[in-house]
């Protein structure tokens, strides 16, 4: 029964009820609507996989999305458990790489009229089963366009029902007799794979390291429902293409590194023949050993090793000049401390750090005007000028940028757990560390609310436009300074590492945080920051790879806080000693997914070999429905307004469409 509202509460919402009248025209169409969004609350809440720390790792991060991090190898072995395990791979293989499969199998098997009514029969009751979590309206919004009507009359079908079995039966059979047998396995399990995750958090750093970025970006702006907590690495990337010179050096910088020029070159068209060129020319005679990139000398030539060190090492020392500008005009950032280009004196090959003199290991700088070692060279500038236009200009590149703040921010509150990428900045005594920005100063919550305002401001907006420019490279800042909740160390020691033979300049403290989140007592107090309940929430963090061969748990906090990132970047799977977690949160609870590492798409498809993923169960709670969501919330809302829409039908102040 519908509760009698107050009158005068009715009128003042009396504008908005006409608008939504519009979409609810009369009593029989708002009275159809409450009663559907009262199901769907009493629905199970929806899986949610979180993930960090991708690094690039394409082939990785596909089949996790692909096999819903294991989860859907376990409903496989449920649901058929008659079956033997290798028919149960090559279900798998199929549901994971539909295309390639059928590919395969026509080539091999000469009964394919069999094993379509198999499969067919199998990916069916599998889909049955993954959809029943939802509401037949959002399982009818997510199914493929051409199969819609036909997969949800055999999703709402049983074969063995006396009265449809023939009706049942003769539907697979017309799909493989008029030959479009190929294109339904295909979206059903391609709508397989989507209901197995409901909502895909991203909890930072998507960049840098591994080949296909710009693979991983496209993946994740297909998806249904995905939101992104900026990373350390994907901030450098934003920065990049807002046209920051010091992002944009440190971008190529790494990229050369890693010896990865897929992103930049093949994924954005980011032209580095000007680079080559200008390294090849300034750097002809120079070996630069030290910036050999990181990579088996397998996987490229030596001619291509001894091209890419002579660019990163180019490109290293714009990076250098640039950061000195950028620190020089914004004396606000607080980094003097990285002015160390004027440090050098070159005719003693040495350089002065904390009044200390240390060997320079590489001595060679063509560039370097030791009056200026600031100021660019001629060729420099020019080559910069180049580079950036290239940033800028990249379409798809841009379009990726856009998304990732369309669907990102700094921090995200969702369904009672709270995601950051690295920290909160603290004081040695465990209190949240106050940032002076322009003229007040910002700590905890209210911190990370305007660093993200800013991040937004410096991508969209002109400086002159800014609400409160916080000096003139915000995202830089963001990347690597010491009060960067995206950073959490005192500094970054990029320099030193590549020119002084000396461990102990190459350390870089983490911020106090990372002591802390070891504590409930402080996992609880950033907890009621964020308003969130000390009893129900999770903080859900990445950044730093937990060391899991050491024996080091994702668990901190008295499992208040989640570290999950377990090593998805090959170049951290020997420090971690596994390839990844994925964090899953279904209405039974939360479990950790742990993977071992992939060997690549084609092994997985032609071996019919899944990842080894070993799920841990870290929390059972009491079953989760729709209105203990923040999307239930919501549909409360709604409904609240349906309900008030109703009685101004029956009281007469809107008049009903009929």
């Amino acid at each position: 029964m519908v509760k009698d509202v107050d009158l005068k509460e009715l009128k003042q919402q009396l504008d908005y009820l006409k608008i939504l009248s519009n979409q609810y025209p009369n009593i029989s169409s708002v009275s159809s609507e409450i009663i559907n969004l009262k199901a769907i609350l009493n629905l199970p809440k929806g899986t949610e996989h979180f993930l960090t720390d991708i690094h690039g790792e394409y082939e990785s991060f596909s089949h996790v999305l692909r096999n819903a991090s294991g989860v859907l190898k376990l409903k496989i072995d449920d649901i058929f458990k008659d079956m033997c395990e290798e028919e149960k791979k090559r279900l798998a293989t199929l549901l994971y790489y539909p295309e390639r499969k059928i590919e395969m199998i026509k080539k091999e098997n000469k009964n394919t009229i069999l094993w379509y009514e198999r499969k067919l029969d199998q990916l069916i009751r599998l889909c049955r089963v993954v959809s029943s979590k939802y509401s037949r309206s959002k399982v009818r919004k997510a199914l493929p366009k051409d199969f819609s009507y036909i997969i949800e009359e055999l999703l709402h079908e049983e074969p063995d029902r006396l009265n449809k079995k023939n009706y049942y039966n003769e539907i697979i059979k017309t799909i493989i007799d008029i030959n479009r047998a190929d294109e339904f396995i295909i979206e059903i399990c391609k709508l397989i794979q989507r209901l197995a995750i409901d909502r895909l958090h991203i909890v930072g750093d998507i960049y840098d390291r591994g080949p296909g970025a710009h693979i991983i970006m496209e993946d994740i702006i297909k998806h249904h429902s995905v939101d992104i907590q900026w990373g350390n690495h994907d901030i450098l990337w934003m920065g990049a293409a807002s046209g920051s010179i010091p992002c944009i050096s440190n971008v190529i910088r790494i990229c050369m590194r890693y010896a990865n020029l897929e992103t930049l070159e093949e994924g954005y068209s980011i032209n580095l023949l000007p680079l080559a060129r200008f390294a090849m020319e300034q750097y002809a005679k120079d070996p630069c050993d030290k910036f050999m990139p990181k990579v088996s000398e397998e996987i490229i030539s030596k001619k291509d090793r001894v091209l890419i060190a002579k660019m990163h090492k180019a490109i290293s020392i714009i990076q250098f000049k640039a950061e000195g500008q950028a620190i020089l005009s914004n004396s606000e950032y607080d980094m003097d401390d990285r002015l160390l280009l004027d440090k050098i004196d070159l005719e003693n090959k040495i350089i002065k750090i904390d009044n200390k003199e240390y060997e320079l290991e590489d001595s060679s700088f063509p560039t370097l005007d030791i009056k200026k070692p600031y100021e660019f060279s001629k060729e420099e500038k020019e080559l910069i000028d180049k580079l950036k236009m290239y940033f800028l200009n990249s379409e798809k590149f841009q379009r990726h940028i856009k998304f990732l703040f369309s669907n990102g921010s700094i921090y995200l509150r969702f369904n009672r757990n709270l995601m950051y990428h690295a920290c909160l900045p603290m004081n040695e005594d465990g209190s949240f560390r106050s940032v002076k920005i322009g003229e007040f100063r910002y700590k905890g919550k209210a911190l990370l609310d305007k660093m993200d305002k800013l991040a937004r401001e410096e991508y969209f907006l002109k400086e002159y436009e800014r609400e409160e420019a916080f000096g003139s490279d915000f995202m830089w800042y963001l990347w690597c300074n010491k009060n960067s909740p995206l950073f959490g160390k005192d500094k970054m020691t990029t320099f030193e590492r590549y020119f002084v033979n000396n461990k102990e300049l190459h350390k870089e403290k983490k911020d106090p945080y990372f002591n802390f989140r070891e504590k409930e007592e402080v996992c609880n107090m950033i907890l009621e920051e964020f308003e969130l309940s000390k009893d129900y929430s999770h903080i859900v963090n990445g950044h730093v790879p937990v060391k899991v061969k050491n024996g080091e748990s994702p668990i901190k906090g008295n499992g208040k806080l989640l570290v999950i990132d377990g090593g998805f970047s090959k170049a951290y799977q020997k420090e971690t000693g596994i390839a990844g977690y994925t964090l899953i949160y279904n209405s039974y609870g939360l479990r950790l997914a742990s993977h071992q590492p992939f060997i690549s798409t084609e092994y997985a498809i032609k071996h019919e070999q899944d990842i080894v993923s070993t799920l841990k169960v870290l929390e059972k709670i009491q079953r989760k429905y729709v209105k203990d969501t923040d999307i239930g919330k919501e549909i409360d809302s709604q409904i609240k307004l349906l309900n008030n829409l109703l009685i101004a039908y029956r009281k007469g102040l809107i008049k009903e469409k009929l």
